[in-house]
């Protein structure tokens, strides 16, 4: 499931995001930057996905 919400966290940013923390502000910020470009929206998604899953392994 990892690899699956990264690969569309690099090819469209705000899905990956939102498979990832649901509907929060974390995916209107991925919107907004996407909208600027899409780099900026691939860059926080991949930061935002890989994140989440270091927080989840710290809890297990």
């Amino acid at each position: 499931m990892k690899l699956l919400r990264l690969f569309l966290g690099v090819i469209v940013p705000p899905l990956g995001v939102f498979l990832t923390v649901g509907f929060s502000t974390t995916l209107l910020i991925n919107i907004l930057l996407t909208f600027l470009g899409w780099f900026p929206g691939s860059i926080h998604a991949i930061w935002v996905i890989m994140k989440y899953q270091e927080n989840m392994d710290e809890v297990v």
